[in-house]
């Protein structure tokens, strides 16, 4: 089964769009807000390399953000990975 994590916070709108995405193919994705948290945004940063959200993980693979996502899916490479 595979894993989608996704670092966010409420007033994103590069999350809601990477989250609709996720939805429209099916996918479950655990969502962990970090607007609140510290910690949470701390493990993000070392994790990703990245400070901005949403970060993507697939199977503990960081993918990136939101645009990246959509890169990944208008190159047929999203579906693949997440039938892994």
């Amino acid at each position: 089964m595979v894993r989608v994590e996704i670092f966010t916070t409420p007033w994103c709108s590069y999350c809601l769009a990477a989250k609709r995405l996720l939805a429209q193919k099916g996918v479950a994705f655990e969502e962990t807000d970090v607007s609140g948290d510290m910690a949470l945004r701390r493990e993000m940063t070392q994790r990703a390399g990245r400070h901005t959200v949403p970060q993507i993980f697939i199977n503990g693979h960081h993918i990136g953000g939101s645009d990246d996502l959509y890169a990944l899916d208008r190159a047929g490479k999203l579906d693949p990975l997440l039938a892994a």
